[in-house]
């Protein structure tokens, strides 16, 4: 536990100042988390097999482009361009035509193409609603936290019913309840203390942010059971990897991303 909480002050002494600080420190700080987020799937040893180290390195060249492409506040209705998506897609792809089938095959470039566009898009996304609005940036990772904290707590005085005992065998339904009625109800009281006004489709918006957050950490647990490892990596001494702590988070500001055009 004295591991535990050391390493959140550390990890908090860290962040916070870049988060609030935004612009060209935060984008730097993204690309970090990224990279590493990039390394613990690339380690992966049961997803994939050995991919050659000039691909890993044009695949980790690939996701800092994507990172740091079209990042200002306007991109958060435009998006990303088809060139940048283009580029990576051949950048990864056209070279497996010198590579036998055993060293890195299509079968390898499109596993590395998922992880370039998903941790790509992802930190990408980071930057960009950081640019926009901190008070938006920071009920985005309200909402999964607060969520995970009383899902937890609930889980711990209420729970009785697993969730996915085969994927996550600490979870239980009473437990995920109290999480999205707990992270639902701070993270509208911030929203509409600090980001903007309180609506219905606030409300909405927030109790899919925290189911979608809960999905987020199962898709991740899954990722682990099918590589039978506790966590993605040891560089949060006793929280595991950047994967283990942004899971719930990163789906969250991809729903976020996607709910602003429906």
């Amino acid at each position: 536990m004295k591991k535990r909480i050391i390493s959140a002050i550390v990890a908090a002494i860290i962040a916070i100042p870049l988060i609030y600080l935004g612009g060209f420190f935060f984008a730097a700080f993204a690309c970090v988390l990224a990279v590493l987020a990039y390394k613990e799937i690339i380690d992966l040893k049961e997803s994939h097999k050995e991919i050659p180290i000039i691909m890993i390195f044009l695949g980790f060249l690939s996701m800092i482009i994507l990172v740091l492409s079209n990042n200002v506040d306007a991109s958060i209705y435009k998006g990303l361009t088809y060139q940048t998506i283009t580029f990576i897609l051949l950048f990864l792809l056209v070279p497996t035509i010198f590579y036998s089938k055993d060293k890195y095959s299509t079968r390898d470039a499109f596993y590395l193409i998922g992880i370039v566009l998903l941790l790509g898009i992802v930190f990408n996304t980071f930057v960009v609603i950081r640019n926009r609005s901190l008070a938006l940036f920071l009920y985005l990772l309200i909402v999964p936290m607060v969520t995970d904290v009383f899902a937890m707590l609930g889980g711990k005085f209420f729970g009785k019913k697993k969730m996915c005992p085969k994927l996550s065998p600490h979870k239980t339904r009473e437990g995920s309840l109290c999480g999205l009625i707990g992270g639902s109800l701070v993270g509208i009281i911030f929203y509409s203390v600090f980001a903007g006004n309180f609506s219905f489709y606030l409300i909405i918006m927030t109790l899919v942010l925290s189911i979608v957050g809960q999905m987020g950490d199962l898709v991740m647990s899954k990722i682990k059971r099918e590589n039978s490892i506790k966590d993605f990596s040891n560089i949060m001494p006793g929280h595991g990897g950047i994967l283990d702590r942004l899971d719930s988070v990163i789906f969250v500001f991809l729903t976020y991303m996607l709910l602003l055009v429906i």
